[in-house]
């Protein structure tokens, strides 16, 4: 009895082993198969019949030749597309898309901050609008709040886009929108981030910009909330931000859609300014990341949450704000908890 249970305790260990083998090849495989796929212009055409042939390599390799040769062959291909994809770095140098064209940066002089880059567009269209970048400077001690927008591209989706406000008692507030950096006739697309096919670049500019464009003429659901923290909380995390922009700046960097991204650096930099908390998955899930602040305390519990959220949409309110200088006064009017 003893030496059966042993032998079915092996059997199932050898099939577990064989099926987390085969686990690791289907991944590996999949890999690298959508980064030749992904190969960036002009070498489209080029990265589609690399990744045809090197999952017909992959099958002929490991499913049906099966030897020792064939094994160390495979290693080897998959070992250079590795190195290959490796070696692809980030660049400022790319023909930008003009909303994208010009990096951020902030130089800090006291309690006063000088941002430029900040963006300030008019829109007449989606894609029309009168380009207008601009110096704005902000003082540290007049910073007292920060909010946080989540922005649906398709309705009733747990994915969205996330972004801030850096709210100021004196002057109208600073956005800033971890976004992909995308090139002349480019568009986001989730499963191309996660192979180095986008820049990260971090919006700075006005809310009747940085807003206005996703409400009023790209049809998204946007929604507003203050986040519930001490002026000391949000003067970290602002200065965390400016950092970071300097050094996007002077250093490119990957878009990656699970490690280099909107809701995933929003986590980090808060982690970085003194939020105590764990990972959750609705971090990931961005579209819930509103449930998240709820049930953790960041967002004004007076309120059940349905409530809080149809009460925080915005739409409306910046659709009827369209090019007012008031934009962000007037699509927090009607807002519940806005006062810092």
């Amino acid at each position: 009895m003893v030496e059966r249970l042993g032998t079915l305790i092996a059997r199932a260990l050898r099939w577990l082993g064989k099926g987390l083998a085969l686990l690791l090849v289907v991944v590996g495989v999949s890999w690298a198969a959508l980064a030749l796929f992904f190969m960036s212009p002009p070498w489209e055409w080029v990265g589609r019949l690399l990744a045809a042939a090197f999952v017909v390599f992959s099958v002929w390799t490991l499913g049906r030749r099966r030897t020792p040769r064939a094994r160390a062959a495979f290693a080897l291909v998959f070992l250079g597309v590795v190195v290959w994809f490796a070696s692809i770095r980030p660049s400022h140098d790319r023909p930008w898309r003009p909303e994208v064209a010009v990096m951020p940066r902030a130089e800090i002089d006291g309690d006063v901050v000088r941002i430029s880059g900040y963006r300030d567009f008019e829109y007449s269209s989606r894609n029309e609008f009168t380009e207008r970048h601009e110096v704005r400077e902000v003082e540290l001690s007049h910073l007292i709040a920060v909010d946080f927008f989540v922005s649906f591209f398709w309705p009733d989706t747990p994915i969205g886009h996330t972004f801030v406000s850096f709210v100021f008692d004196n002057a109208p507030p600073v956005a800033i929108s971890i976004e992909t950096r995308p090139e002349v006739g480019e568009s986001f697309a989730p499963v191309a981030s996660l192979f180095k096919q986008f820049e990260l670049i971090y919006l700075v500019g006005s809310e009747r910009d940085i807003v206005g464009v996703r409400t009023n003429h790209r049809r998204e659901g946007v929604y507003l909330f203050r986040i519930q923290t001490s002026p000391e909380f949000v003067r970290r995390l602002f200065l965390i931000y400016l950092e970071r922009i300097n050094e996007l700046a002077d250093q490119p960097e990957w878009y990656h859609l699970l490690t280099n991204s909107c809701t995933i650096n929003i986590v980090r930099y808060a982690n970085a300014a003194g939020r105590e908390g764990r990972f959750d998955v609705r971090h990931l899930l961005n579209g819930l990341s509103d449930a998240y602040l709820y049930s953790a305390g960041f967002l004004d519990t007076a309120l059940p949450l349905d409530e809080l959220r149809r009460r925080s949409r915005v739409n409306a309110a910046a659709e009827a704000a369209e090019g007012s200088p008031d934009f962000s006064r007037a699509i927090r009017e009607s807002l519940p908890a806005m006062s810092p």
